[in-house]
């Protein structure tokens, strides 16, 4: 195990030094500046701009000075939107707002997802079934800035006799606030994790150990949540891991939508203003924490069926 756990840091160091390369060999290479606006400062301004932050030097100078930065632990400081403000400290306070409006988000949609899943593969080929196979592939074919602007619409002003929910995010309302924003971010994978459900669910019900199960007379819920749901998940978590990932950084599209100050937001107006500070760290702290759940992910297939081996291959 513990040699196993090894390889997959080894491997997620590689994958981050990559990553950070394509970032900023990408980023520089994009036509612009940092400091061009509607109105461009005089030549003299910018080279001493560039002169201060070093971006005066080649790209590939740039580079090894940012890595050596990195390993310290410091992802450089923001150009225009929070001028001279360490990039991490902007993480910090953005990060907790996405992840509490994407653990709510992504909660309700595995605890409607799985049992919905489980319920369409039970009534399979019946009404029940049908209806929600449509509702979910019309919520996986509908992107989250649809599924936002509808609500919007429909439960927030758009028409006059309905306005239950605020049309921008404030902490201040309450849980009202955060309906409309975690009912739009979760609603994909909702959708999508019924579907895998379903699929796993009709496998694992097709199996020998579910027909031996229910020649012993084994209740049909006994069946479905303690015999054939504990396989059915390991697509499941599968597809969770770098999910939870994206969910928990924020919905870069919802969060514009309602106005909200988290870090999917940010991420956003950042590559609009080319802060390549903290499009840089935004992109390595992303990076990091799918690679992260990739390997929560092999420890909950251990869990979910013992018979999984880890370490075979190595």
């Amino acid at each position: 195990m513990g040699r196993y756990f090894a390889k997959r840091i080894g491997m997620a160091l590689v994958t981050i030094f990559l990553v950070t390369c394509l970032t900023f060999l990408l980023m520089n290479a994009v036509p612009g500046s940092p400091w061009l606006s509607e109105k461009s400062p005089s030549a003299a301004t910018l080279a001493a701009l560039n002169e201060k932050y070093g971006m005066d030097k080649p790209v590939y100078v740039q580079l090894m000075k940012y890595l050596q930065n990195l390993v310290k632990g410091d992802f450089g400081v923001s150009l225009k939107m929070q001028k001279n403000r360490a990039v991490t400290s902007i993480i910090k306070e953005m990060f907790p707002v996405s992840a509490k409006v994407g653990a709510i988000a992504l909660a309700w949609a595995v605890l409607v997802g799985v049992p919905l899943g489980c319920l369409a593969a039970f009534k399979r080929g019946k009404l029940t079934d049908s209806i929600l196979r449509v509702v979910c592939t019309l919520g996986i074919s509908m992107p989250s800035f649809v599924v936002a602007s509808v609500l919007l619409v429909t439960l927030a002003g758009g028409l006059a006799s309905l306005k239950f929910f605020p049309t921008i995010f404030d902490p201040a309302l309450g849980w009202r606030s955060y309906v409309l924003p975690c009912f739009s971010l979760g609603f994909y994978p909702m959708c999508y994790t019924a579907r895998q459900t379903r699929s796993a669910m009709l496998d694992a019900l097709n199996q020998e150990y579910i027909k031996t199960a229910r020649a012993k007379g084994l209740k049909n819920g006994k069946i479905i949540f303690k015999h054939a749901l504990r396989n059915a998940l390991i697509p499941v978590i599968t597809y969770l891991g770098p999910q939870v990932a994206f969910t928990l950084c924020g919905g870069f599209v919802v969060e514009s939508v309602f106005s909200i100050p988290g870090l999917g937001r940010y991420f956003v107006q950042s590559i609009q203003n080319r802060d390549y500070p903290v499009i840089m760290g935004t992109t390595i702290f992303l990076a990091t924490f799918i690679i992260l759940m990739n390997v929560v992910v092999d420890l909950l297939y251990k869990l979910a069926d013992p018979r999984i081996n880890l370490t075979k291959g190595d």
